[in-house]
């Protein structure tokens, strides 16, 4: 195949489709409405794919930004155009089009992710429950990756989409805009508001509301897009402020305790006109600052306790906010399995906020006061699981246990991860007082909308039989009755939780995609742990399934077959692993890796693994391992790694690289086998120790050239991916002799 045929065969593989803010982020049940998705490589976008059932999407158009050439392509013909005489009756047209695209021209846009728009008519069915859904779009090129989509019970009001002209969002003023606000908008209560924020802006909303309501103002912002890449603090920080009828300042909120959403209560003292306000909170602002804001006399879950049950257990849960139905509701466990389910209530037609339940299997038990020194501690036996408040600012809450020599413990606060304000701090002292161990942040990368990772985690061996105690208190010495917990007293259970990124795959027909497996290891357990696909599709299949003991994550390979799919297909992956003494089995939770504010990295948990087949392309890369067993490389030598796959020579101007390999460790040489591809591979026994473990990647690429007849052969164009090949899993075993 010709350079310039492989070129165009491949040239849809640069850029993978990408989308980073939808407006409105959301719509009511029942109705039909348009919204404006901002991203980037969405050409020939043709498809929208929205989570659950009940609800169509379907794309309307798609507009791209004028390039610097294209706009000055555009100055010429239009400089032509005018220069006629006489004029064609048909060339007015044509002017008038070519001024409206120059006047939306923008040479540095304030973010290239974001410049190109895509807009989707939504019809939601009038059934579909509320809640949070996923929306992705589909291009030739495959998914993009996911956004937050809410369906709601209130009627919504929506302002026209924002055009931000080149403004960069890192460097905000410090002022609003000098120029005369909009007037606010009138709406009727209850509704959710959805807007975008530009730079200096402020939205204003104007309604009525009667004396003795409860007014309840909750901002869904960063919620709906986690992290930022390229802003500071990385999410956009809305701030709302209220004002009564003559104008005065009556409420503010830039938070709701540790959320950066804000949320304002204010009980209304009279009737009238009063108006919200909301804006980012140092006055930046771009497209992808889009909020929902649901404002009315609305039920409003601000904390509840116990913050989690037995399963298979009714437990009482006391509840505490505004516009409630009850002082508390029953939770039936008997079907709930272990882990953190969501809690809402009804009063009337709506529903609330959903606060974070958890389930586990210990034994469960109340704090009990007075227990806030040694004297008065509270006795235990383990294991269990303790549910108590730190009720007053300075309070402590103290247990005492019995524990013998060589014996290990874990004490584990579970507060922040369940949406208490708690910054816990807990401290392990012997029974002369002595501090043996302490501990105030863990980090849990599993809890990836967390940058204040505040719940205290501690393990340890006691050093004799005897009495210990646990304390329990707040950093900086807060409390009352939302500052709730869960204490997990016990020995190690060692176990893990695992993630798959990213949540988006594409991959053409025939060939491998990359993804990344990562292991949250819990309590000590450091073993194997097996990867494997659950219920696949036919022609899917992984290579190198496994996480090596000891560590936290892997890079593998998903192989599609060679057929054109139309659609996404759901995967499940499941991690297998053999933890004192029994079979563990975990699911694969989809994520997305996210970059915070230029440098930070979180794995925000998404709904669906979705992978598109893109239609196979000319190339092939059809080999594949002839056994899923680590290949044996012996540190300061080379060792052959044989592919299976067609008979022949490679394909031409196609050339394979590690990617992303460990220090030490290249290809030497690739050859075509009689049965398939032979890769030799080299380890450099000065970087690469016996023991290390993993996968190899290899990228099979092309670096076009073009040789005009007769002409010289011109500098090869920029590096096209082809595909991955399916993952090698190794070992690095001792040292031998060097081949020669």
């Amino acid at each position: 195949m010709s350079s310039l045929a492989m070129a165009a065969v491949l040239a849809a593989q640069q850029g993978a489709p990408q989308v980073g803010y939808v407006y409105p982020a959301g719509g009511q049940q029942g109705a039909s409405f348009e919204v404006t998705v901002g991203g980037q490589f969405l050409d020939g976008v043709s498809s929208v794919y929205v989570s659950g059932a009940g609800i169509d999407a379907s794309v309307i158009g798609h507009t791209k930004p004028l390039t610097a050439a294209q706009a000055s392509k555009l100055r010429d013909q239009l400089k032509e155009l005018l220069g006629k005489r006489p004029a064609a009756p048909e060339d007015a047209r044509t002017i008038a089009e070519i001024r409206e695209k120059l006047a939306a021209f923008v040479r540095r846009p304030s973010s290239p992710a974001i410049a190109e728009t895509v807009r989707v008519r939504v019809t939601v069915a009038p059934g579909v429950a509320p809640g949070e859904r996923e929306l992705r779009l589909g291009t030739p090129r495959g998914l993009t990756n996911p956004l937050l989509f809410c369906i709601g019970q209130l009627p919504e009001f929506s302002k026209p989409p924002a055009k931000v002209a080149g403004q960069p969002v890192a460097r905000p003023p410090n002022q609003p805009r000098s120029n005369a606000p909009e007037p606010p908008a009138s709406i009727t209560l209850p509704a959710v508001l959805n807007g975008q924020i530009a730079p200096g802006s402020v939205d204003r909303y104007r309604f009525r509301a009667g004396k003795g309501q409860h007014l309840v103002a909750a901002v869904s912002a960063r919620r709906l897009m986690p992290y930022v890449s390229d802003a500071v603090p990385g999410w956009f920080q809305a701030a709302l402020t209220l004002y009564d009828p003559r104008g005065r300042e009556v409420a503010y909120a830039d938070d709701f305790r540790f959320n950066p959403d804000p949320v304002l209560h204010y009980q209304i003292p009279e009737d009238g006109e009063y108006v919200l306000a909301i804006r980012d909170s140092i006055y930046r602002g771009r497209e992808d600052f889009v909020y929902r804001l649901t404002v009315g006399e609305l039920p409003f879950l601000a904390s509840i306790f116990p913050l989690g049950g037995k399963a298979g257990s009714k437990t009482t849960v006391e509840l505490r906010g505004w516009n409630l139905p009850a002082a508390s509701v029953r939770q039936d466990l008997k079907n709930k399995s272990q882990g953190v389910h969501s809690l809402a209530v009804r009063k009337g037609e709506w529903i609330s906020n959903q606060a974070p339940f958890a389930v586990d299997t210990l034994p469960e038990r109340l704090e009990r006061e007075p227990n806030n020194d040694p004297k008065r501690a509270q006795a235990v036996k383990l294991p269990l699981m303790i549910n108590g408040r730190i009720d007053s600012p300075g309070d402590l809450d103290v247990v005492r246990f019995e524990g013998r020599a060589g014996q290990e413990i874990v004490a584990e606060v579970l507060a922040r991860r369940l949406d208490s304000p708690l910054d816990s701090v807990l401290m392990l002292t012997d029974a002369a007082g002595r501090r043996l161990a302490a501990n105030d942040d863990t980090e849990d990368q599993g809890a990836g909308l967390l940058t204040h990772h505040a719940d205290s985690r501690i393990r340890f061996t006691l050093p004799a039989k005897g009495t210990y105690y646990v304390h329990l208190g707040d950093t900086q010495n807060k409390g009352g009755p939302e500052y709730t917990y869960r204490l997990r007293l016990s020995l190690p259970q060692p176990d893990f939780e695992l993630r798959v990124a990213p949540s988006s795959v594409n991959v053409r027909g025939g060939t491998s995609a990359t993804v990344t497996a990562y292991a949250l290891r819990k309590d000590g357990f450091a073993g194997d742990i097996a990867l494997r696909l659950k219920d696949p599709p036919r022609g899917f299949a992984l290579s190198g399934g496994w996480i090596p003991a000891g560590q936290d994550k892997v890079r593998l390979t998903i192989a599609a077959p060679a057929t054109r799919m139309d659609e996404p297909v759901s995967l499940r992956l499941e991690g297998h692993a053999r933890i004192q003494g029994r079979e563990v089995s975990r699911p694969g939770v989809p994520a997305e890796d996210m970059m915070q504010a230029f440098a930070y990295h979180h794995l925000v948990a998404s709904q669906d693994w979705l992978v598109r087949v893109t239609p196979p392309g000319r190339v092939r890369i059809p080999w594949r391992l002839p056994a899923d067993e680590p290949v044996k490389l012996p540190s300061g030598a080379t060792a052959p790694v044989r592919l299976l796959g067609p008979r022949g020579a490679l394909p031409k101007l196609v050339h394979f690289e590690l990617n992303q390999p460990p220090e030490g460790i290249s290809i030497q040489e690739v050859t075509p086998a009689p049965d398939g591809l032979l890769i030799l591979l080299r380890t450099d026994a000065g970087k690469v120790k016996p023991g290390l473990k993993g996968n190899l990647i290899v990228e099979a690429f092309t670096e076009p050239s073009a040789t005009p007849a007769g002409g010289q052969q011109r500098a090869a164009g920029r590096r096209i991916l082809l595909a991955a090949l399916p993952a090698i899993p190794f070992e690095v075993t001792g040292n031998v002799a060097p081949r020669p």
